[in-house]
């Protein structure tokens, strides 16, 4: 009779190498102690970014003025993201308007917390926040992206391997848990991009999933959907976003960031099984958070929305499924999509978004209708950002 192995330890083994692995792929991709850098941007880039000709920037940098560019191959004038970031606080002190280059939070603006969540997997949900909180960083938002996944997806693209890296903690648990808090700015990490910080994920965040039924018994009440949003008042007034990548399931992580949230961001692949998937999790979604609401948890939005991801215009089943939730939510569905793109995936084997890979390392036109399709997408989000505030 054929011995049958345990489970629990053959999957143990599969881990183990797979980490392994991993970490031998990180150390090649970044050599030990070095942590990720972002690339420096073109003067073109950078001219697009802040809204202004190339020649104004070259007017700017030949009189001495700002930040002075590095020079590259040919010649090209090449900015740093925090060189970005000093060309727009130069911009904005003689800008005719306020907000042109700085457009960030003023006055008795609330802090926009942007909650990304889909039940299904293969949404693009921790592509769509990681593309959004960088840019906007970029555009000169200040952002905190928490990674409240306990798959750490957001985490990896930010050059964490949580297995290694957060080996004694330093997730969001550690600012929620009911015993003995941290301080949430004792966990919050700065990042490559100027303007964008980090609380990273890994799998501790699963003791928040299984400590609460206990304090419930215990305390009674209802006390868990309160813990994101009373972490982040700690920061309140040190950022203008919160980009929160949520797990893919309806848990009690997920509820908190719902009830912590000002906004709701779903990522929806325009298939059917997957639109069946999503019309469950709406209905749970909705029941739990009645549940939520009752117990006095505060359940009003700026806005929800549902973003197409991996949308191929070509394909006519996926046209179909785009016009019925269409005609169903009607300016609930972002009139943007993000398009399915090799550039958007060929960037995440290296642990990058697109924001991060080189021009040069794509076919042009590949790179620029993907980059065309996020930058729309997130610039749809923006505006909604500034409606929120009034704008």
């Amino acid at each position: 009779m054929q011995r049958k192995d345990r489970i629990d330890r053959l999957v143990g083994e599969h881990a183990a190498k797979l980490s392994e692995r991993l970490m031998a792929h990180r150390t090649q991709l970044f050599p030990p102690n070095a942590q990720k850098q972002l690339r420096s941007f073109s003067s073109g880039e950078v001219a697009g970014l802040l809204g202004v000709k190339d020649a104004y920037l070259r007017k700017l940098s030949l009189e001495g003025r700002g930040p002075q560019p590095q020079t590259g191959a040919g010649g090209r004038r090449m900015y740093s993201s925090k060189d970005i970031m000093a060309l727009r606080q130069m911009l904005e002190v003689g800008a005719k308007a306020p907000g042109t280059y700085i457009p960030g939070r003023r006055g008795s603006d609330h802090l926009q917390v942007i909650t990304v969540i889909n039940f299904k997997g293969g949404s693009g949900k921790t592509t769509t926040a990681a593309h959004l909180a960088q840019k906007a960083a970029l555009d000169g938002y200040k952002v905190l992206a928490i990674d409240l996944d306990p798959q750490a997806s957001l985490s990896a693209l930010h050059g964490y391997q949580p297995e290694f890296d957060l080996a004694d903690g330093g997730t969001l648990y550690d600012a929620i848990r009911y015993d003995e808090p941290r301080p949430i700015r004792d966990i919050i990490r700065p990042t490559y991009f100027t303007n964008l910080h980090l609380i990273p994920g890994n799998l501790e965040l699963m003791e928040f999933e299984h400590d609460t039924p206990r304090m419930l018994a215990v305390r009674g009440g209802n006390l868990f959907f309160t813990r994101i949003s009373d972490a982040l008042a700690q920061v309140e007034a040190d950022y203008d976003l919160v980009v929160i990548d949520c797990p893919p399931q309806l848990g009690f992580l997920t509820m908190s960031a719902l009830s912590a949230a000002t906004s709701v961001l779903v990522t929806v692949h325009p298939q059917m099984l997957d639109v069946m998937s999503m019309c469950q999790f709406l209905l749970m979604t909705s029941n739990l958070l009645g549940v939520v609401a009752d117990a006095g948890g505060n359940m009003s939005y700026d806005w929800l929305r549902y973003l197409v991801t991996r949308y191929e215009p070509g394909d006519g089943p996926q046209n179909q499924m785009v016009s019925f939730m269409r005609s169903l939510f009607g300016d609930h569905v972002l009139n943007h999509t993000v398009l399915k793109s090799t550039a958007i995936s060929d960037a995440g084997l290296t642990k990058q978004t697109l924001y991060e890979v080189e021009k040069a390392d794509f076919t042009r036109a590949t790179y620029e209708r993907a980059m065309e399709s996020l930058n729309a997408v997130n610039g749809e989000i923006e505006g909604l950002i500034q409606a929120a505030w009034g704008r």
